[in-house]
């Protein structure tokens, strides 16, 4: 088994398949998210924001040593970087600027977006030298966040009320 790490082969088969699972729920998780962008006026930002999550996830599911290949490191640390700077912009302008709860304006929305991409790529970073329980266990629970958040968005009227016309058509 050339080229796979050896604290892969090492990983239980059940842990390793857990892994590939959330990387491929995620990869989903993010490709749903670009599409759903198609509304937004700054579309062609956020559709490129998360389709390389999703393809990143997507190889990480395929193949998790991959987070050792340097394409993939230089690609993931450039994008958590970028989405790092934007949350933190988006932060800060959120603090000084909000009028409701951070999730009733878009941009808290978005902040959340980015938080989920940056903490994702953290947890992929290194999981080809190391997937120890812990890391999986923040995995499952960070996969299922996004998709408990999505289903509560879309069950609570109320709250999608006050969103703006092109986010109110959104799956």
């Amino acid at each position: 088994m050339e080229g796979k790490s050896e604290a892969i082969l090492c990983t239980p088969p059940l842990y390793l398949m857990a892994w590939k699972v959330c990387n491929f729920c995620m990869a989903f998780f993010f490709a749903l998210a670009a599409f759903v962008q198609i509304n937004d006026p700054d579309a062609g930002i956020w559709i490129v924001a998360y389709v390389i999550p999703a393809t990143l996830s997507f190889l990480v599911g395929l193949n998790p040593p991959i987070t050792d290949n340097f394409i993939w490191k230089s690609l993931s640390e450039l994008h958590m970087y970028m989405c790092s700077m934007v949350a933190i912009l988006w932060a800060w302008r959120l603090q000084h600027g909000a009028k409701n709860n951070i999730f009733h304006e878009e941009e808290g929305r978005e902040l959340l977006g980015l938080v989920i991409i940056v903490t994702w790529i953290l947890l992929c970073r290194h999981s080809g030298k190391y997937l120890g329980g812990c890391r999986l266990s923040i995995a499952v629970l960070i996969t299922v966040l996004p998709f408990i958040t999505w289903l509560y968005y879309y069950i609570n009227k109320e709250l999608r009320a006050s969103w703006p016309d092109h986010c109110r058509n959104t799956i």
